[in-house]
């Protein structure tokens, strides 16, 4: 029996078994911090509306609101998935009915990102009731996710809203809409195999939620950002190759080698090390002491050893943290969470960063659960420009979880089995090595499980002169265990190889189903110039989503310099990197 994501049922119906567990106590951590957030934040759109109503008031001259949408918000929400509930929405907003196409854009994001609030507050006051470890593990995501969103909500509206601060380009926000998008999927979804009166208290606050982030992300991509070819987001800027040479002026020569110099050589603000000669003993003290919200990049130098400690994330206010390891296979952070323990696959995960500016150097994130224990994420990324390198991800089913958000991978090692690199981040892969494992008996190995769920999401898993091989145990029994490419996982699926050498475990199909013809019309799934085996054209799927790409610039599209824009933000962290499709 092969197992897809937690919260979904394979083709043949099947669906991990559950047994009643026991039901935990409410965690005592009080709900102050949750609400002064979402009071401050509700301040914060509440400002921005009064100073929108004031604008749309004046402009409409003093007459009456009418209760029939205007032209600009029918035009406005033709664009969207869910028009209904956009012109409903739009009608609450005092004054709508006189806002030009421009102040709609930034009253859409202002009413939604209320609204996401209030659910954050609402879904808090439900903290104390009884729940199983199943139902807790799903509900404190949930309360992890929204406020997430809540902090992408209040940086777009920022960004967008008269006389905002300009915290963020067009990709930032594009990007920041589609991560609140994937976290409230992922919200959900953590329900989905669950019943009771959480579940329903949980259904009726995030009630639109997704509908109401996906017609705030269709309306700004409408308004004027740049154009689109088949869902890639586009940039006119001119390839140019970087070396770890060039670097903004303001970076200190201090920082630009920190990518490069040993270990030892580098002064850390802190060192973890087991045996006590260095600043702590648990990598969890280590991030405890780092700062919030930090514009300077904190560092943290892990010596070599296996750290196996509960929770470790890198949470959304600690930015800019450095983890240094003294390499692969020596400093190892692991842990055995899986779903069999009843808990969701968002939680499995043996690390975990969401702050901005994440890095990891040299080090090795395991889950050692086994291919019988189904999903089970070693590392877990919903950070934004976060860069990994040099660092091996070892697992089975569900490795490597790229949640959302832009993220870079150099040089790193990838293991695992079905589903092993997924997620719904704008994700490159440059220099990579994917190790597929032998399965369980009956499973087919699938490299990726894209979730794009929305055609405006600049998303999907861009795989760049890497490496697909078999590890032994596949090797003597590559024949009974196909390997693909990638399959669908959400309606828009995203993922492309270029420049990469294919093993010849790899299906001559190339790409597998995820459920009959689902999504197959509608996914983006190309090869650019492969070598290798496995890289053979002549068998491969007639899907009308598959394309062979034979133009450099569509292939263009998926490189570092447009598809994560990383040549504006990758030359800070220090590592190398080829921008376009020059390797």
């Amino acid at each position: 029996m092969e197992y897809g994501r937690l919260g979904k049922t394979e083709p043949d119906g099947s669906s991990i078994g559950t047994t009643a567990p026991k039901p935990t106590p409410a965690p005592k951590k009080s709900k102050l911090k949750i609400l002064l957030i979402v009071a401050a934040t509700l301040l914060v759109a509440s400002a921005i509306s009064a100073a929108l109503v004031v604008v749309i008031r004046i402009r409409a001259n003093s007459r009456g609101a009418r209760l029939q949408p205007s032209q600009a918000m029918s035009r406005t929400c033709s664009r969207t998935l869910y028009p209904t509930l956009c012109l409903n929405t739009l009608l609450e907003f005092p004054g709508a009915i006189a806002a030009s196409d421009k102040d709609l854009v930034h009253i859409s994001v202002n009413m939604t990102l209320q609204k996401v609030g209030r659910a954050l507050y609402f879904a808090s006051e439900i903290s104390n009731f009884g729940m199983d470890p199943h139902v807790r593990s799903a509900y404190t995501d949930c309360l992890e996710l929204l406020g997430d969103s809540v902090d992408l909500l209040a940086g777009s509206l920022t960004s967008i809203a008269p006389g905002g601060t300009a915290a963020g380009s067009t990709q930032d926000v594009l990007t920041w809409l589609s991560a609140a998008l994937t976290n409230q999927d992922t919200c959900t979804e953590g329900f989905d195999e669950l019943n009771g009166d959480v579940k329903n208290q949980m259904s009726d606050r995030l009630k639109d939620l997704s509908e109401l982030i996906s017609n705030c992300l269709a309306i700004y991509s409408s308004s004027g950002v740049d154009g689109d070819f088949s869902g890639i987001p586009v940039q006119n800027r001119r390839r140019r190759l970087l070396s770890s040479e060039q670097f903004p002026a303001w970076l200190s020569s201090r920082e630009r080698m920190l990518l490069d110099m040993p270990a030892s050589a580098i002064n850390a603000d802190v060192i973890v090390s087991k045996d006590g000669s260095g600043t702590y003993k648990t990598i969890a003290e280590a991030i405890k002491k780092a700062p919030e919200h930090s514009n300077r990049r904190f560092i943290i130098y892990v010596k070599a050893g296996s750290y196996e400690e509960d929770n470790l994330k890198v949470g959304r206010k600690k930015t800019n943290i450095m983890f240094i390891g003294d390499g692969k296979g020596k400093t190892i952070i692991t842990g055995g969470k899986n779903v069999q323990e009843k808990m969701t696959t968002f939680h499995t995960a043996s690390f975990a960063a969401t702050g901005a500016g994440f890095i990891a150097r040299d080090m090795t994130f395991e889950n050692y659960a086994g291919p019988s224990k189904h999903q089970a994420v070693a590392l877990r990324i919903g950070a934004d420009h976060a860069v990994v390198y040099r660092c091996s991800v070892i697992g089975y089913q569900d490795t490597l979880y790229v949640h959302s958000l832009r993220q870079f991978y150099r040089e790193c090692d990838i293991y695992g089995t079905v589903d092993f690199i997924f997620g719904n981040a704008a994700v490159v892969f440059q220099s990579c090595t994917m190790h597929a494992r032998k399965p369980m008996p009956s499973q087919k190995n699938t490299i990726t499980a894209q979730n794009r769920k929305d055609p405006n999401q600049n998303t999907g898993i861009s795989i760049h002169d890497c490496r697909i091989v078999a590890e032994p145990d596949l090797e003597a029994a590559k024949g009974a265990f196909p390997t693909y490419l990638g399959r669908p996982w959400k309606l828009y699926s995203r993922t492309v190889y270029m420049l990469s050498d294919l093993g010849d475990h790899i299906h001559p199909r190339g790409w597998l189903e995820w459920n009959g013809d689902f999504a197959l019309k509608t996914l983006y799934y190309g090869e650019y110039m492969n070598h290798g085996p496995g890289s053979a054209l002549g068998q491969r799927v007639k899907w009308p989503g598959y394309r062979v790409i034979t133009s450099t610039a569509e292939a263009s599209k998926f490189t570092v310099a447009q598809f994560i824009y990383g040549s504006s933000w990758l030359p800070s962290t220090g590592v190398a990197f080829v921008a376009g499709l020059t390797t």
